[in-house]
């Protein structure tokens, strides 16, 4: 994924019509909906697998790390894969690892099965973010990009958002967590056929020139070598990447730990922290609708991130400390979610003013690899706390997490204006 192939559709506005953009976009929004949902379920099973078989919180955070370790390095690399085989066979092969390690899941009668499920899920979830950007900034019109991008967001919210009521369902009707887990496979197994039956949908154009077209493009891409060491001299992209660390291990917490916590803390049930979790995703989908009007409005779109990431930090500290009525601990992590979903669109808009010409499609992989980095460190941390009782501290954590993520917006508004300075400069002497 180059910056060319990211920034411009290779296909014409009027090309494929209205109804063509729209079923693009509803495709991918629902296959990156199915990777979210994923994710939550094995930290859907904690309470179950604990029991069953008596692993500790620690050790079950240890799945999540696994999973997202994998998903980082993967995450990292994949973009150059797409660009090499196109995207539709490398969707497939995500979708179908994820149907692999949640039928291991089903049948895992030993840790080592389930760090395994947790091995090949991380893989599976490391293809989607670049597969999803070049398949929708190949095939969908520049003027509904805005909509096409939107929509991958919430979708991957609401993927969230229905995993803890389908697992709970399942488990509260059939009385088996494998069960639920196989249910989950189905699901998966669902979307893998989707790639087929909507297989022109999904075809980046890239995979459609002629030979010498494809010989052509890849000759006038920069070498791997030569891209890393300009991604890595960029100190906006570090700012970035440890911006989706802080933000993602914060919402670990959440993602992760709600349901205990939240029975420890505030006596909520198994089937209401459930919802409570699902609520949260729900929130924060409806947050991002909202903040891609916000985005739109103003230029320091970091003000918007720091604002919404600041106040939902301080209702995280509040809800560790006590500080509101227990029958207000749901509402507040609604609100909690809501701002951090509101941050979203600015986010992305932020980090799109510091992106080298010729590198979005790395950055995208490189930069969303901090996303897996900060939900692989969280879940051990929080699983520690957790086994030490220490049930505010999940929570304590993601709120100084979320102040750091607003640390990093702000140094990557520095360094894209220090950027845009530099360009303006520049520009006379170049004429």
């Amino acid at each position: 994924m180059t910056a060319q192939t990211m920034t411009t559709p290779l296909r014409g506005p009027e090309t494929g019509g209205n109804a063509r953009d729209w079923k693009v976009i509803a495709l991918i929004g629902l296959l990156h909906g199915g990777s979210h949902f994923y994710q939550l379920v094995l930290p859907s099973l904690y309470l179950s697998l604990n029991r069953d078989f008596g692993y500790s919180f620690a050790e079950l955070g240890f799945l999540a790390t696994v999973f997202f370790v994998v998903s980082g390095f993967g995450q990292a690399s994949s973009g150059f894969v797409v660009d090499q085989l196109g995207a539709r066979p490398v969707l497939r092969f995500g979708l179908a690892c994820m149907v692999v390690s949640a039928l291991l899941i089903s049948v895992a009668n030993a840790y080592w099965v389930f760090v395994l499920a947790a091995l090949i899920g991380g893989a599976g979830n490391s293809v989607f973010h670049p597969v999803d950007f070049s398949i929708i900034n190949q095939n969908v019109s520049q003027r509904r990009l805005g909509h096409a991008f939107s929509i991958h967001g919430v979708s991957g919210n609401l993927g969230w958002a229905l995993t803890p009521v389908f697992i709970t369902f399942f488990i509260v009707q059939t009385g088996s967590w494998r069960f639920a887990a196989a249910a989950a496979a189905v699901v998966l197994f669902c979307l893998f056929l989707s790639t087929f039956i909507g297989a022109s949908l999904l075809a980046t154009p890239v995979a459609q020139n002629d030979v010498q077209a494809q010989e052509r493009s890849r000759a006038a891409r920069p070498g791997l070598g030569a891209k890393l060491r300009m991604l890595l001299k960029n100190p906006a992209l570090w700012g970035a990447f440890l911006f989706f660390a802080f933000t993602s291990g914060a919402m670990s917490s959440v993602q992760n730990f709600t349901i205990p916590i939240l029975g420890s803390l505030y006596d909520v049930g198994k089937e209401w922290a459930s919802s409570a979790l699902s609520l949260y995703m729900l929130s924060a989908g409806a947050g991002l609708l909202l903040g891609g009007f916000l985005a739109g409005s103003t230029d320091r779109t970091e003000r918007i991130v720091a604002g919404s990431l600041a106040t939902s930090g301080l209702v995280f500290i509040a809800l560790a400390m006590g500080v509101l009525p227990p029958g207000l601990a749901i509402a507040g992590l609604c609100v909690a979610g809501f701002l951090s979903g509101m941050a979203g669109p600015s986010r992305d808009m932020l980090v799109r003013r510091v992106t080298p010409k010729g590198a979005l499609g790395s950055v995208y992989g490189l930069v969303y690899s901090g996303m897996d980095v900060g939900s692989a460190l969280g879940p051990v941390l929080y699983g520690f706390m957790l086994d030490h009782q220490t049930v505010r501290g999940p929570w304590l954590v993601s709120g100084v997490a979320l102040f750091g993520a607003v640390l990093a917006a702000f140094w990557v508004a520095w360094c894209a204006q220090r950027q845009e300075n530099q360009r303006v400069v520049a520009e006379p002497g170049s004429a």
